[in-house]
Order: C-alpha cells, then structure tokens, then sequence
C-alpha cells in the first residue's frame, strides 16, 4: 500500500508543480476567485429558485385565467338559459293572434319590467309585429338580422344570434329566437328576446382578471360582443383573426408582430368564445424584470465583494511587504520595530520579527561578549602554562618526572576549563570543582578526603585559578604531605560571609620534617597560592605548620569576586 501511494505522488507531483507553476498569481487573484467560488454557485442557484417560483405563478395564474373564463362562459350560458326559459313561458301564455297583439305586449312588458330583455315578434317577412322597447302602435321596420331569422324559421327549434347593430335601440344587440305555432297550426312568427350586447360587458370586466390581463366576448362569426379593452371594439372582428380557430384552452397567438398569450373557452348553448388575452411581453415583464433585478444585484454584489477583496488584498500586500522589508532588515541583523496593521496576524508577524531581531541582537552581543572571554581566557591559560612550564623547569626534576608534573598540572587546568565551559552562564559549584580536582589524589578509602561548606557558585576566572591551587595543593600533599602515607587525612572547608570567601586546606597524619621544611626553596605550588591567589584575586594567605601537616587559610575579597559568587540554599 505504501509503494502505491508512493508512486501515486510521484506521478502526480509533476502536475503539481504545473499546476503551482500556472496557477501562480497575486492574492487579489486568489480572493477575488474565491469569492466567485462563492458567489457563483450562489447566483446560479437563485436563478434556479426564481425559474422554478415563477414558473409555478404562471401555472397559478393560467389555472386562474381558466377558471375566470369558464366562469365567464358559465355566466354567459346562464343569460341565454334564462331568456330561452322566458321565451318558453311567453309562448305558452296565449297563441300569437293578430287581434290581441296590444294584449299580449302589456303582458310581455310586465313581465319583462325589471330584466335587461325586451320582447320582439316577428314573421316570416321579417316584419317587427312589436317591439316592447317602443310604444305598442309605433312604425316598425324590418327587423336587423335577417340572416338569423331565416336560419330560426329553417331549423324551427331556438337560435341565438351573432352581434349586430339594431336599428330600433341604435345599439349592438344579440336576439334569441325561438320559433312558435299559431292558432291556425303554422310556425309563421319568431317570439325574440333582444338584449344590449353592452349587458354582458360586466361579465368580462377586468375586475375578475389578473393584471395585465383583457377578455373578449366573441361570437360565432368572429365580431367582439363585449371586452374590456375599451380599444377592442363591439361589432368588430376580433382583432386576431385566427381566434376562432383557436383550440380551447391556454396557447399563444401573433398579430401585427406582437406576441399574445390566449386563454379560451368555448360555450356550446351560444356558440360563443370566451377570449383572455395579454402581451407576451407583459406577461414575462416581472420575471424578466426579476432575473434583470437578480442579476443586477448579482453583479453589483459581486462587484462590491471584488472591490473588498482588491482592498483587503491590498491591505495584506503592503502588510506583507512591510514584513518583507523586515525580514531583510533582520537578515542584515538591523533592528526592528513592531509595526501596528489592520490584519492582526501580519502585526503578530511583526512583533515576531522585532522580538527575532532583538533575540538575535542579544544572542550576537553574547557571542560577541564569549569570543572575548574565549580570547581573555586563552590568553590567560597561555599564560598559565607559560608559568607552569617556567616553574616545572626550575624544579630541578628530571626529565621523567617534569613530563609526568607539567602533564598533570595540563590535566587539572583542563579539569577546571570543562568545568568552566559547562557553567559558563551559571558559574562553577566549588564542591564540584573541589570534587573533580582532586579525584585523581584521593586514596583507595574516600574518608580520607572530606570536604565540607556550602554549596557556592563561583566566576568562572576565579574557579579556574582556585582550581590550579587545589590541584597543586593535592600534588604536594601526595608528594610530602598527608596524602603520602597510608594514614594521613585532608579536610578542606569553606565558608562565605558578607565580606569573603574563607577557605581552609588542613593537612593531618602527615610525616613532616619541619627542618627539611624550612631549609627546601618554594615549590611550584606554593608559588601558584602566592602569585596567582594573592596577585589575581587579591587573597590574603596563611600558612601555618603543624607537628602532623600543613594548613593553609585562604581569604578572598568579596569584590574580587566579581560579583558573581552566590550562596544557595
């Protein structure tokens, strides 16, 4: 499985390499296209909803345009029912006899008092026998529609008219006819209820229509009963000629270029249409209106979240070439000030940098300041081996005993520099300096060495030089003190107070020949607890010989110490 990753990622790190080495652009680019990332699914989605919400209106609204032109043909339908239903109950109220017209008109009139129909009835010569719209008695012509009249009397059963213009009213007018028998057994007259085609102007009244939205009633020959587009005029031919032709139902129809949706409704008693019509364009002006709108606000939105992001990307460029000026400023180990910036995270970078700068400020100055310490305290081993060597000379030794003498004063100095070196910054502990110079002298029985003081921290210049005394201290005790037998002892002990720093070497159990003593020239030891001790730090010395060893009393300044001498609890 691991080889196959493996490989997996070889093959596909050189396309991301190109793909990196392509894509590589500012981070305006990157912002920008994040937020189109963002903004585009977004748009599109809005898109899909708003299709989808007014799609749904439309169906809405198509259902409502069918249900108002079914509910216009119903009305319609129930106006011609009622006035065939009249008709039928006049030509059952008395026959048609010539003598008793004015009867008959009284009668008609009544009945007809408080409706929107007035009665005619008219023979085979389309003569008018009355007209209850003028006074019974009054010159009558020809009645106005013919046509009608001969299809009446042809199919003997009830017709209803086309629109026309009535000659009596001098208004568009609609009849229904209905042929009956005379006394004498003929179909020779037509009983005829005769209504303003104004009258059904209410049915069609833009109040029950949805906006932008007009309906025509329209008869059987194409002219235009009542609409309520006062543009659309009645007795005219509808003005889309292929509207009879128009199935039932929703569709669309084109006149003069202009397009239209239709909503119709065929009424099988009258033989009439029911047209609802409006503009294409108006019917798709609001969701036109708001896809423009969405895309706008799109744009706009899109427009301001491109700005923001120019600006913001703008602000992290000049953040991050400040941080860039910074970063060569502490290359060239300059220093640097914090900067303050809008963006939180470039001004956390900034105090970094100022924080990195000063760290390695300090880091610089302490090794600059240890490479003089270095150069100090190689100077001044050089120094002490120089001395070393001049008083291992002057011992008179052979040349065995010089190599071995001068080899174990290297050793111990090299004792006391490790010990330096690894507590360069905290000091050297002067248990452990003791420890560690005189591991090497101390006997099969450890309790014939004993230290004992405080636990003390000293510079490193002054543990290097009490490190060379005790080492020679040692040396002399090995060679004639009371490290040379099988039974001598050796206490060192040291003690701090406010003014110095006492230490006490005392030798016990020693075999000391006190003339020998007193006659032998000072060794090499002795001078290094003289010179280096009394010239370098400042100690005052005492030594004093007793019947079974020596001891020696060393006393330090305080301010010799640099200051770097601590007592630890």
């Amino acid at each position: 499985m691991s080889d196959r990753q493996d490989k997996q990622s070889e093959l596909s790190a050189p396309w991301t390499a190109l793909l990196r080495s392509r894509l590589r652009g500012p981070l305006s680019f990157y912002l920008t296209a994040l937020l189109l990332v963002a903004i585009v699914p977004s748009f599109v989605f809005s898109m899909i909803i708003l299709k989808r919400s007014i799609d749904e209106q439309e169906r809405v609204v198509t259902a409502l345009l069918k249900g108002t032109t079914g509910a216009v043909t119903r009305v319609v339908e129930r106006e011609i029912d009622g006035m065939l239903t009249t008709l039928k109950v006049l030509s059952t109220a008395s026959a048609i006899d010539d003598r008793k017209l004015d009867q008959f008109y009284e009668r008609a009139s009544s009945a007809l008092a408080d409706t929107d129909s007035n009665l005619l009835v008219i023979d085979r010569a389309h003569d008018q026998l009355f007209n209850t719209r003028v006074p019974f008695g009054s010159a009558l012509g020809k009645a106005s529609d013919p046509a009608s009249i001969d299809q009446a009397f042809r199919n003997g059963s009830p017709l209803i008219s086309n629109v026309f213009f009535g000659k009596t009213v001098k208004k568009w007018v609609f009849n229904v006819y209905l042929p009956i028998t005379t006394p004498l057994g003929n179909k020779d007259y037509l009983l005829t209820l005769t209504q303003n085609a104004e009258n059904l102007s209410k049915a069609v009244s833009k109040d029950v229509l949805s906006p932008g939205w007009n309906a025509a009633l329209v008869d059987g020959a194409g002219n235009v009963i009542a609409s309520s587009d006062p543009a659309v005029a009645v007795g005219k031919p509808f003005f889309m000629d292929i509207v009879p032709a128009l199935r039932v139902g929703v569709g669309e129809a084109t006149n003069d270029g202009v397009s239209y949706r239709t909503v119709t409704e065929f009424s099988v008693l009258a033989g009439w249409k029911v047209v609802a019509w409006a503009k294409s364009a108006d019917v798709d002006a609001p969701a036109l209106w708001s896809y423009l709108w969405l895309s706008l606000g799109g744009i706009l939105f899109a427009g301001i979240a491109v700005a923001g992001s120019v600006t913001i990307a703008g602000l992290l460029t000049q953040g991050v070439t400040v941080l860039a000026r910074d970063a060569h400023l502490l290359g060239a180990g300059r220093p640097i000030a914090p900067r303050k910036h809008m963006i939180s995270e470039i001004e956390t970078v900034s105090t970094a940098l100022a924080e990195a700068a000063q760290a390695r400020r300090k880091a610089e100055n302490e090794i600059r300041f240890l490479m003089r310490e270095v150069a100090h305290r190689s100077k001044n081993q050089l120094s002490v081996i120089q001395s070393m060597l001049n008083q291992s000379l002057n011992a008179g030794e052979g040349r065995a005993d010089f190599a071995e003498a001068f080899r174990k004063r290297i050793a111990g100095l090299a004792r006391s520099t490790d010990l330096m070196i690894a507590n360069a910054t905290q000091g050297v502990d002067f248990q452990e300096l003791a420890q560690n110079q005189l591991q090497p002298f101390i006997p099969d029985d450890p309790q014939r060495v004993r230290l004992s003081g405080p636990s003390v921290r000293l510079d490193a210049q002054v543990s290097q030089t009490l490190g060379m005394a005790l080492h020679e201290l040692a040396t002399n005790a090995t060679k004639y003190g009371a490290l040379g037998n099988s039974k001598g002892t050796v206490d060192l002990t040291w003690s701090v107070t406010d003014a110095a720093f006492q230490l006490v070497w005392r030798e016990a159990g020693a075999v000391i020949d006190a003339d020998a003593v007193a006659t032998t020239r000072k060794g090499f030891g002795t001078i290094v607890l003289e010179r280096m001790l009394g010239m370098a730090l400042d100690a005052k010395l005492e030594r004093i010989m007793h019947a079974d060893g020596i001891e020696w009393r060393v006393t330090i300044p305080q301010e010799r110490l640099k200051a770097n001498l601590s007592v630890q609890s």
